[in-house]
């Protein structure tokens, strides 16, 4: 991974736009067409929200916090099934305001960052050592790799 910090950061601007724009396709229609073994585009705007909320907190945790934090992890699959968290049924408005706004204030946290922070570390619950290395990675790639789950679902395949 590169230390130009700019660089880091127009990057992970580049992946909330794709997902943005991949949320675009949405229809009233098309909102809970899924594959059967993967989410509907509601359910992934609705994680993409939950996910970005932790996110939100890891970097900070990371970047302020002593060396060795502990980055709490959580079980997607079990928020993904909470009836009350509502991923299959709530209006996903609300989750794509959540997460535009996160991404925003943490991009604006990413432009702030030094070199030294880079290489900031702390330790994940289930994955063991976790750095802002790790986090950007992890964070530019998510919403690619979600934005296209969320075509997949909008064309009901694999």
């Amino acid at each position: 991974m590169s230390n130009d910090i700019t660089a880091i950061v127009r990057d992970y601007r580049s992946a909330t736009q794709f997902f943005i724009d991949c949320v675009a396709h949405v229809t009233a229609e098309n909102i809970d067409v899924k594959h059967p073994e993967e989410w509907s585009a509601r359910q992934v705007i609705h994680h993409m929200a939950d996910s970005e909320a932790q996110s939100y907190a890891r970097i900070r945790r990371l970047l302020a916090e002593p060396e060795g934090s502990i980055i709490q992890g959580y079980d997607e699959a079990a928020w993904a099934t909470c009836a009350t968290l509502g991923y299959a049924d709530l209006p996903y408005e609300n989750s794509l305001a959540v997460f535009i706004a996160v991404r925003a204030a943490s991009a604006d946290v990413l432009a702030r960052m030094t070199e030294s922070d880079l290489d900031r570390m702390g330790v994940h619950s289930e994955s063991g050592p976790f750095g802002v290395r790790n986090w950007i990675s992890s964070y530019t790639n998510h919403p690619r790799d979600h934005g296209n789950q969320l075509l997949r679902a909008l064309r009901a395949e694999a």
